[in-house]
């Protein structure tokens, strides 16, 4: 099945998974991670640790090769406490992919073509099977941003767009990006982006803009303005968020 899509992968059962089996129609989500841990082998190892508590579904390493951890009608243990839209609690309705990479903690980098290249034939495969909207296709920071920062701003979002493997606003980044740093000239436009988060699928945030809201903020820049991330909210973000729920 595998070597049809292209992916040089094995199987390495995680014991963290819970049962027993769920529906394939259950499955509405795919969240990517990335590891965020020092090594490959260390991030593997942790996956693969009952004591650990964590897992996810598959694993793409740094040449590309894939290790399935746990199979797809077993909830892995990957997203926790996590909220997108009405769904709660992601992990009973989602398959995890991790990716290695240091992330934040370590000196965070780019992923590798080869990395992304597999990515890309897994997501293909998973998408079709579970019939899955590409708008469901997330990254732990958009459904725990309180919480994570993964798979992180140096994440391809809009290469995978472009294949409809993932959701991205269709605004030319030249020409939005005049209006960055241009505060929002008034309430009603504040509010409206606040109404626009949520549709998106972000928790709600509130006018304050209280530190759980810049993290919320933060989140949605990651993942759609991913060269600078800064928590506060400009015009540029008001309408890449406008262009996205007319998409």
């Amino acid at each position: 099945m595998y070597r049809k899509i292209g992916i040089k992968l094995t199987t390495n059962y995680s014991y963290n998974f819970s049962i027993p089996k769920r529906s394939k129609d259950r499955i509405k989500f795919i969240i990517i991670h990335y590891t965020g841990m020092k090594t490959e082998s260390t991030a593997i190892k942790r996956l693969q640790d009952p004591k650990s508590k964590v897992s996810s579904h598959y694993y793409v390493k740094k040449n590309g090769n894939v290790i399935n951890l746990v199979p797809d009608l077993y909830e892995a243990w990957h997203a926790g406490k996590s909220r997108w839209k009405n769904f709660r609690s992601l992990n009973k309705n989602s398959i995890g992919i991790e990716i290695t990479n240091p992330g934040h903690e370590y000196r965070y980098k780019s992923f590798s073509s080869k990395q992304i290249t597999s990515l890309k034939k897994l997501l293909k495969y998973l998408i079709k099977k579970y019939k899955i909207n590409y708008k469901y296709i997330l990254g732990h920071s958009d459904i725990s941003p309180d919480r994570k920062k993964d798979p992180g701003e140096k994440f391809p979002w809009r290469e995978l767009a472009k294949s409809k493997l993932a959701w991205w606003h269709n605004l030319d980044l030249k020409k939005i990006k005049k209006f960055r740093k241009i505060r929002l000239s008034s309430k009603k436009e504040e509010k409206s982006f606040t109404k626009n988060l949520h549709k998106i699928g972000y928790m709600k945030i509130s006018q304050k803009r209280s530190k759980k809201d810049r993290l919320i903020i933060k989140a949605f820049q990651r993942r759609f303005r991913q060269d600078l991330v800064n928590g506060l909210v400009d015009k540029e973000c008001f309408l890449i968020s406008k262009n996205l729920i007319l998409s």
